[in-house]
Parts: structure tokens; sequence; C-alpha cells
């Protein structure tokens, strides 16, 4: 019994969403009624531009999808036209579609997952407001390195005390002796 060619293309399609799903750390779902078409296409160079997936699909395509994945708690959101944006980089999909909800309120978020877990809106733009990953390095390292430059500060004042002769506290002395053995 052959398949119908259009049985065969929903097949495909939704083998497709399932792909992107699997392979992204984020997804976001959102509802693009309303956008003009230049709206929707500086959205689109804006996703592009970051490596983020988007797609306009049907809603019965992505919810077989993700059924097929286990994943019931995007059924709900499954209503009117929607579109999926995909990423490796889950920060990146919630920031830009998260700004460009604020600025086009025609574009409304609906929900996502994260890590393969169903997200609401709320926690879409929770991850939005998140600092980027660099700068979540940077600020890493410089806490590293100052807490690196008050124990150089703490050894050197150790080793003033005990050249000129002072006497140090136990603590200190415990300090100096750790310091020396290194």
């Amino acid at each position: 019994m052959n398949k119908k060619p259009q049985m065969i293309q929903k097949e495909e399609q939704v083998a497709q969403l399932q792909a992107w799903m699997q392979e992204s750390a984020a997804i976001v779902l959102a509802d693009y009624r309303g956008l003009t078409v230049a709206e929707d296409t500086a959205l689109r160079a804006e996703l592009r531009k970051n490596e983020v997936g988007y797609k306009v699909a049907k809603n019965t395509l992505i919810k077989r999808a993700a059924n097929n994945m286990d994943i019931t708690e995007l059924d709900s959101y499954l209503e009117g036209p929607t579109v999926m944006a995909y990423s490796a980089d889950p920060i990146a999909v919630c920031k830009i579609l998260s700004k460009f909800a604020e600025t086009h309120k025609a574009l409304e978020i609906k929900a996502g997952m994260v890590d393969g877990k169903a997200v609401t809106r709320e926690e879409i733009n929770a991850l939005a407001n998140m600092p980027s990953r660099e700068v979540l390095l940077g600020r890493f390292l410089g806490s590293l390195q100052s807490s690196l430059y008050g124990f150089a500060r703490a050894i050197d004042a150790v080793r003033e005390k005990k050249e000129s002769g002072e006497p140090m506290p136990v603590a200190e002395a415990a300090v100096a002796e750790e310091a020396a053995a290194e």
C-alpha cells in the first residue's frame, strides 16, 4: 500500500522539526500574526546573523514532533499561527526574540524548550535578561584575578612584617609558613 505524497511530505516535515528540536539547546514558539513583511524580514536577518533557525510550521506538525519526543507540555501553546526559532545557543534565541517582541507588539512569545524541558514566556524573558557568556566569563575572571591580587598583597604584607621583625599573630604566621613552603 503506497502512502499518498502529501502524507510522506508531512512525515518528512515532522522528522525535520523533531531533528531541530533534538539538536537545539533552545526552541522558542511565537505568534507572528500581524508582523509586516519588512518586520519579518528584519527579524529573520537578525536571527540568521546569530545562527538561529526560524521556521513557520503547522501546529499539528510541531505537536507531533514534540510528542514523538514525549514532550506534551507545549501542546496548549500550539494554537494560532506559530513560528519556531531554534538554536544551539539558548541565550541568543531568547534575547533576539524577547528584544524584538518588546519593540514589535505583533510578535508574541508563547513558550519554548530549553535543554529538552518546556519553559514559559516568563522563563524565556528571564533567560533573555541574562548576561552573555562572554560577560559572565569576564566577571568570573575578574573576580578570580582580584582574589589572586588580594592573596598576593596578604603574602607581601606578611613578608614585610616578618622582615621587619615585628611579632605576627598566629594566623598570619601560619600563612607565612605555608607561602614559604611553596
